[in-house]
């Protein structure tokens, strides 16, 4: 394979930095590793000439050395001489204290006044230790005891074709007929890559982000893809103490490592509907919380019920829907009688997870609480199924003139188009976070119309990609689906308008423009073919002179 050169620079210093192109992430980022002299334990991040974040891998572009990525090493392991550096603690003169105290104790001279310095100096730093606010994300990262993970395998996928086995020596050339193509990632490396990330969680998960990145991280548009699985766990966990979740309902950070990390475990890796998506709609609705300002007239118990419905709302997703399940006869829609089979199938591997042990966050909740708090995530998880978008919407357009936040039914309802707008919102971002999503969709899409076709079972029409292009396909949705619910919304709430409404119409205009430029493009092309069938072709001409 060929080699890449990538030119960086690491503080003061220029560096070259070479690597295959069929080189392992993790043996691409140990290059980097030593380049920058970094610890084993310590977290790079590499910014290319706009400041943005990139991706450490093989899949590197290389640059020239006028336009140098900048490398940093931006957490480093927290021992007592960082931790003293960052608490303005001088450390050695402590000791020096201490061994003139040694050798006085020793002969009998010690001075008590000496003793009590040391003893007051040493309360202060104990106390300094207590009350420091966790050591900064992107600054210093701090080690702690915490709960070991054992990674579970996942079972079987649920709903979709059973997963290759694991490749015997190579076959003879099978035909076409014998079936589908791969078209999601296997329980082996499943399994591989949920050991990495949960390797990578545990070594960070006590790290807090700054300032800046909580600010970004309530903001619609955040950018997922600048973001590591391992990271995007950590600003969750982080969604849960900024709202004071964890103190308000005892949620143990140990048994909130647990969890994360089997819910994370349980979605697949295919192409849209994976951990990326979930954390994506999570950030979305925790971004909905605070524009919103919804702890000012919602409950803490509220909030739970809504940011554990978008954390499981896609979980376990076999990246093939409903209506594929039902047309195919799967194990999910014969478990649920057609009915909303991947809904149901999210709610009860959600709740699964938690009679896992060492996985039941919220063991603490009151029966009558965890009640309720099941029902209200099942709720606005059934809420997320396309089917029911018409029947929802009209219903929460209906409230809106009388809405009541102290109604049960109308806090309900509005939970639960919270999570179905935070379920569609990619639009709503930035056309460079947006684009991405629209292709993995896509590939989702041309998955399930291959495999409907081998399979002979109904297609669905709309993905068959040969027929439907983006630009008409964006267009449809956003026009009768994504912005009417979000003008609704921005009917109870004014301030979504400016933030989401508006970064939607910009969506719908630049699909619409393109959709124009597509049909403009048709249509020279049918004229210039007609011209060239109007004029005889030279063959013809000569054909029929020799006549």
């Amino acid at each position: 394979m060929t080699s890449k050169t990538v030119f960086v620079s690491i503080s003061d210093r220029k560096e070259q930095i070479e690597f295959r192109s069929d080189d392992k992430v993790d043996e691409v980022i140990e290059v980097f590793r030593a380049a920058a002299e970094a610890n084993p334990n310590d977290l790079l991040k590499l910014y290319n000439t706009n400041n943005k974040v990139m991706i450490i891998s093989a899949d590197l572009k290389p640059n020239a050395p006028t336009a140098r990525y900048r490398l940093d090493v931006v957490a480093v392991p927290c021992t007592s001489d960082t931790v003293a550096q960052a608490l303005g603690i001088d450390i050695g003169r402590l000791d020096r204290k201490l061994e003139s105290l040694e050798r006085k104790m020793n002969c009998g001279t010690e001075d008590t006044d000496l003793v009590h310095q040391m003893r007051q100096e040493t309360d202060e730093l104990i106390e300094k230790l207590k009350n420091t606010a966790r050591l900064s994300w992107l600054g210093l990262s701090k080690t702690s005891d915490h709960l070991e993970l054992d990674y579970v395998a996942p079972p079987p996928p649920v709903g979709g074709p059973p997963p290759p086995p694991p490749p015997p020596p190579p076959p003879p050339p099978k035909p076409a007929t014998q079936g589908p193509t791969k078209v999601f990632s296997t329980p082996s490396e499943d399994e591989e890559r949920c050991r990495n990330v949960f390797r990578k969680f545990r070594q960070y998960c006590e790290v807090q982000p700054t300032k800046e990145i909580r600010d970004l991280l309530k903001r619609p548009t955040f950018d997922n893809w600048q973001w590591e699985d391992h990271e995007m766990m950590i600003l969750i966990k982080h969604m849960f103490t900024e709202l004071g979740l964890h103190t308000t309902f005892h949620l143990e950070m140990p048994v909130f490592n647990q969890w994360i990390c089997q819910v994370y475990s349980k979605y697949k890796g295919v192409p849209f509907h994976n951990f990326k998506h979930c954390f994506m709609v999570t950030q979305m609705a925790y971004g909905l919380i605070w524009l919103i300002e919804l702890p000012q007239f919602l409950q803490d118990f509220d909030l739970l019920v809504l940011l554990v419905s978008a954390i499981c709302h896609d979980i376990d997703h076999p990246g093939f829907n409903n209506a594929y399940q039902i047309n195919c006869r799967t194990a999910l829609a014969l478990r649920y009688n057609d009915i909303s089979p991947l809904e149901n199938h999210h709610c009860a591997t959600a709740f699964e997870i938690l009679q896992k042990p060492g996985c039941n966050l919220f063991r603490n909740l009151s029966t009558e609480q965890f009640k309720r708090f099941r029902e209200g995530v099942i709720r606005c998880i059934m809420a997320t199924d396309m089917a029911r978008h018409n029947e929802l919407h009209k219903a929460f357009k209906a409230v809106i003139p009388v809405f009541d936040i102290n109604e049960k039914e109308h806090k309900d309802l509005l939970l639960s188009i919270i999570v179905k707008v935070s379920d569609i919102s990619n639009e709503a971002r930035p056309m460079d976070v947006a684009m991405p999503w629209l292709e993995a969709l896509f590939k989702e899409f041309s998955n399930q119309f291959r495999l409907e076709r081998e399979s002979g079972i109904a297609m669905t029409p709309f993905m068959d990609l040969e027929k439907v292009n983006k630009p008409s396909s964006q267009v449809g949705f956003i026009k009768f689906v994504l912005l009417p619910l979000y003008q609704t919304l921005g009917e109870l709430f004014p301030v979504v308008i400016p933030e989401l409404v508006w970064p939607v119409k910009k969506a719908l205009d630049y699909w619409t423009e393109m959709e124009r430029a597509l049909v403009v493009e048709k249509q020279r092309k049918e004229i210039e073919i007609n011209k060239l069938s109007a004029t005889p072709s030279k063959i013809m001409i000569n054909v029929m002179r020799s006549r």
